[in-house]
């Protein structure tokens, strides 16, 4: 994780200027530091370094932005004995994140967009795949763009604009946002003839029912009757369940949103256990115990309780949008060139779908 963000103005004539940094209790680096840390990016001639100081113990990732005739460098800092050199990986994010920034200084917004960037950026560092996956239903923001994109295409402008008119957001880290899509590979932006930064949704994400993988080897011990009882419900549930109501109900969704259901279920997926035992891992709420049992998720026999439901994403191209973008298209909301490009990109999309 890092420990602070800090952004700096390069003055022609007095050189390093701290302007702004989260969290603010602490003291800027020193002037030799940034002086340093300055020299690097003249040295190497990269807009994005990697830089240690010995001095205070620190390491520093920095990323040089220009913005209205001013230079300006962006500081993740973290203590040495944390290795910060994973966050080399998200290169793209902290090149759109510093860009963001230096643009909003002199407004009312930086002081909560720096926040924001600070928390976006801990949280690609330390969330697992799942975890990532499941902020686009967590994060209110995002599941709006998300239920946005589900109409097809649509510009930069119009997405902010929607957002604040119709759901009363005033995204700072925009672009932040949108990187999480384009990181998953669920959008495209591309320009097109008159219309810039349009985005192109290619992948849509669900939550739906797998059969576990360890789920015979765990049975196997398992008396014949209780077996067969077993079976019988697996079959209503692979065979009979309703699929779109689970989605359409948002019945998955919100049993993984729920941070000790999420604990439970990769738990059984490497082990069964006693009731006593996920009684415990739920806080001993008996009520989502049953409710768990009820809505084919776990299972209990004499005792012991199996995962027969695992809850997992599932990325999927959403051709159910070429229809929504030809009627778009008859209404006069979108042009032929985003109803071809956003049609083609969808044709052309690998990989049908993909359980996570």
């Amino acid at each position: 994780m890092i420990k602070r963000i800090i952004i700096v103005h390069w003055n022609r004539q007095s050189g390093p200027e701290p302007i702004i940094q989260y969290p603010p209790e602490k003291s800027f680096p020193k002037k030799n530091i940034l002086l340093k840390i300055w020299s690097q990016h003249e040295l190497t001639n990269d807009s994005i370094i990697d830089f240690y100081s010995d001095e205070d113990k620190q390491e520093y990732i920095s990323i040089l932005q220009q913005h209205g005739g001013e230079l300006y460098y962006l500081l993740l800092v973290q203590e040495k004995s944390e290795f910060i050199g994973s966050l080399m990986d998200y290169s793209d994010i902290l090149a759109i994140l510093s860009k963001n920034l230096i643009e909003l200084l002199n407004t009312n917004k930086i002081t909560r967009a720096v926040y924001e960037a600070f928390n976006t950026i801990n949280n690609y560092g330390r969330l697992e795949k799942e975890e990532n996956l499941l902020s686009f239903f967590t994060d209110k923001i995002k599941f709006t763009i998300l239920e946005i994109l589900r109409e097809g295409v649509i510009s930069k402008s119009e997405l902010i604009n929607i957002l604040k008119k119709e759901y009363g957001f005033s995204p700072a880290n925009i672009d932040l946002l949108i990187i999480s899509f384009i990181r998953e590979q669920m959008l495209i932006k591309r320009d097109v003839p008159g219309r810039k930064d349009d985005y192109f949704m290619i992948k849509d994400l669900f939550i739906t029912r797998v059969l576990p993988k360890n789920l015979f080897s765990l049975v196997k011990d398992m008396e014949k009757e209780d077996f067969q009882n077993l079976r019988v419900r697996l079959l209503s549930i692979y065979r009979d369940s309703d699929f779109v109501s689970d989605i359409n109900e948002k019945i998955l969704i919100n049993f993984l949103m729920n941070k000790d259901v999420f604990t439970l279920i990769k738990k059984l997926r490497k082990t069964s256990l006693l009731v006593v035992e996920c009684l415990s891992f739920l806080n001993n709420n008996e009520d989502l115990f049953n409710e768990l049992i009820e809505n084919k998720i776990i299972y209990e026999n004499k005792g012991s309780v199996y995962l027969i439901s695992d809850l997992r994403f599932i990325k999927f191209t959403p051709f159910y949008l070429l229809n929504k973008l030809l009627k778009r298209y008859h209404r006069n909301e979108i042009s032929s060139d985003e109803l071809f490009i956003h049609a083609d990109l969808l044709v052309r999309s690998k990989n049908e779908y993909e359980i996570i």
